[in-house]
């Protein structure tokens, strides 16, 4: 009933801009938390930044400063718009949100590839 479509992901120089946009379809739901997560081969999917449903956000510790997480809730999307871009910020990025009517179900996206390198 809800579905998340990642995209904006692509190659990237270091010190580069990709912003990322995750859009919720399907009807009949809110959105409560939506969140961007990574992972990188070989490693543990971690949290990169988070948004509540009233705009409060929470970042990872290693992409703050760098990384801005916003959402527009007509839309039922979010974003991430990630500036000074790293070859450590390679990964694949997954959107994640909270949506139902009467209570939160958690969902994913399929992912999309950020790649920075020279």
């Amino acid at each position: 009933q809800v579905q998340l479509v990642e995209s904006g992901g692509g190659l990237v120089q270091p010190g580069g801009s990709l912003r990322l946009s995750c859009a919720a379809s399907g009807s009949g739901f809110s959105i409560n938390d939506m969140g961007w997560y990574r992972q990188a081969p070989g490693k543990q999917r971690e949290l990169v930044a988070t948004i509540t449903s009233r705009g409060t956000t929470n970042y990872a510790d290693s992409v703050k400063g760098r990384f801005t997480i916003s959402r527009d809730n007509a839309k039922k999307t979010v974003y991430l718009q990630m500036n000074s871009l790293k070859p450590e910020d390679t990964a694949v990025y997954y959107c994640n949100a909270e949506a139902g009517l009467r209570y939160w179900v958690n969902y994913w996206g399929q992912g999309t590839q950020v790649t920075v390198s020279s």
